[in-house]
């Protein structure tokens, strides 16, 4: 029962990171790191696959060893989650979803940009 929960967290992160592939806006990578480690915990096969993936397994290696995060990824992130507050901004919802979300965007972002950046090499 264990590993059936661990592998359908896998699924339904591996999912929703190939939407966030297709779909602007939505992130991929933090899916996908979601996935290796639910991955980690009962599907060593999956895990290792997608250390090796050819465009993300080097950003999720150094994520698992170091918690770093390229530049780049910083830069879109920020200003997805800025586009988005703004957009936010001009919907119908309610003033308290509006600070909350702007808020914890402003949080996550502020903890993106304290994370080390990989060495170049």
């Amino acid at each position: 029962m264990r590993i059936l929960f661990w592998r359908s967290l896998v699924i339904i992160f591996i999912v929703l990171g190939f939407i966030g592939a297709l779909l602007p806006g939505m992130p991929t990578t933090v899916f996908l790191i979601l996935a290796l480690w639910a991955a980690s915990k009962g599907w060593p096969q999956v895990h290792d696959r997608l250390l090796n993936h050819p465009k993300y397994g080097a950003t999720l290696r150094a994520w698992r060893d170091n918690g770093t995060v390229p530049r780049k990824a910083k830069w879109f992130a920020t200003v997805m989650m800025t586009g988005s507050a703004i957009l936010m901004l001009f919907t119908t919802a309610p003033v308290a979803v509006k600070i909350f979300t702007n808020l914890t965007m402003l949080i996550v972002a502020i903890w993106l940009w304290m994370r080390p950046e990989p060495e170049v090499k």
